[in-house]
C-alpha cells in the first residue's frame, strides 16, 4: 500500500469503530504496522497522534448526534468512551468554546472537518527533498549508557544527555555515541498522545570484556540491513528530517519497516547541537 492507502484504512477502521473501545494500537494492527512505528508515521503525515484524531473524531460525531438525535448528553459522551460527564464537557468545550447543552440549545451545525491534508510542511520537503539514504549493513554494536523515559512534548533527552556526558570514561569519549528509541517500550496509556511516555536511550559504544560502572546499563543493538539518514544542521531542525523521512520518503521507498531499534548516531561529524554544518547519521532498521 501506498501511503495514503495506508492512512486511509486506518481512518476507515476508526470510523468504523467509534462507538467501541478502539486504540490507537487497534488501529495500527488493522494497517499490519506495528504501533511502534505506526504511531510516528500516522503523526508525520497527518499532523497529529492517532489517540488524537480518535478523540477529535469521537468529539465531532458527538457533535452530530447533539443536533440530529435526541439522545441524553451523557449518553452521548458515554457512548463515545468519554470516562464521565465532566471529562466529555471539559473534551468538548475545548473544541467547540461551549459546553454540549449550549451547542444543543443554540442548535449549531459546525461540524469541523478533522482530516487534515496528508501533506507534509513545504519546508521540510523543500529542504530535504534531495535527502537519499544509503542502505547498508551493520553489525551488531554494544553500548553502555543510561535509560530515560521521554514524551513527544517534552525535552527529556536534552537532561539525559547531558546527564550521560559527565558519566563517559575518558578512554570513551572519542567513541560513537547512539540515542535509541527503543521499539519495545510501552506508553503510558492506551491512545498515544504528546504526553505519552516512551522508553530511551543513551550511550557510547563500547568493546567487548568493558568493565561496567554501577550506574551504567548494557543494550545490545541488532545488527541488519538499515536506511542510514545523515541530518545537516542543528538539533533544533532535526525533526524536518524526522518528518520528511516518515511523511515523504518511507512511504515511496518500498521498504517495509523492520521490528528493531531506531537510533541516531553521533561520530566527530556531530560538532555541536547549534552548528549548522553538523552531522546525525539516522538509522532505521528495514526489511529487504
Amino acid at each position: 500500500m501506498n501511503d495514503h492507502q495506508i492512512i486511509g484504512q486506518a481512518i476507515v477502521f476508526i470510523e468504523n469503530h467509534l462507538y467501541e473501545m478502539i486504540t490507537a494500537r487497534d488501529a495500527a494492527e488493522a494497517v499490519s504496522y506495528s504501533y511502534y512505528h505506526f504511531h510516528r508515521y500516522f503523526s508525520a503525515v497527518m499532523g497529529e497522534t492517532i489517540g488524537s484524531y480518535i478523540r477529535g473524531r469521537r468529539l465531532t460525531q458527538a457533535a452530530w448526534e447533539l443536533t440530529h438525535s435526541k439522545k441524553k448528553i451523557i449518553d452521548i459522551g458515554l457512548s463515545l468512551y468519554f470516562e464521565s460527564a465532566e471529562s466529555f464537557t471539559r473534551a468538548f468545550k475545548d473544541r467547540y468554546a461551549m459546553t454540549p447543552t449550549e451547542y444543543r440549545k443554540r442548535g449549531i451545525d459546525i461540524l469541523i472537518g478533522n482530516r487534515q491534508s496528508a501533506q507534509m510542511p513545504d519546508q521540510s520537503i523543500v529542504t530535504h527533498a534531495g535527502l537519499h539514504p544509503e542502505i547498508t549493513v551493520i553489525p551488531a554494536v554494544t553500548i553502555m549508557g543510561i535509560r530515560f523515559h521521554t514524551t513527544v512534548s517534552g525535552n527529556e533527552s536534552v537532561a539525559a544527555w547531558q546527564q550521560f556526558n559527565t558519566k563517559v570514561p575518558a578512554e570513551l569519549l572519542a567513541n560513537k555515541r547512539y540515542g535509541v528509541y527503543e521499539a519495545g517500550s510501552t506508553c503510558s496509556s492506551d491512545d498515544f498522545h504528546t504526553d505519552s511516555e516512551s522508553s530511551a536511550f543513551a550511550g557510547v559504544e563500547i568493546p567487548d570484556n568493558y568493565p561496567v560502572p554501577k550506574d551504567m546499563k548494557i543494550k545490545k543493538l541488532c545488527g541488519g540491513t538499515y536506511a542510514k539518514f545523515t541530518h545537516k544542521g542543528t538539533v533544533d531542525t532535526l525533526i524536518r528530517t524526522y518528518h520528511y523521512i516518515w511523511g515523504v520518503w518511507f512511504p515511496k521507498s518500498g521498504f517495509e519497516l523492520a521490528g528493531r531499534d531506531d537510533f541516531e548516531c553521533y561520530t566527530e561529524r556531530f560538532t555541536g547541537p547549534d552548528d549548522e554544518n553538523s552531522e546525525i547519521d539516522i538509522y532505521f532498521p528495514v526489511n529487504v
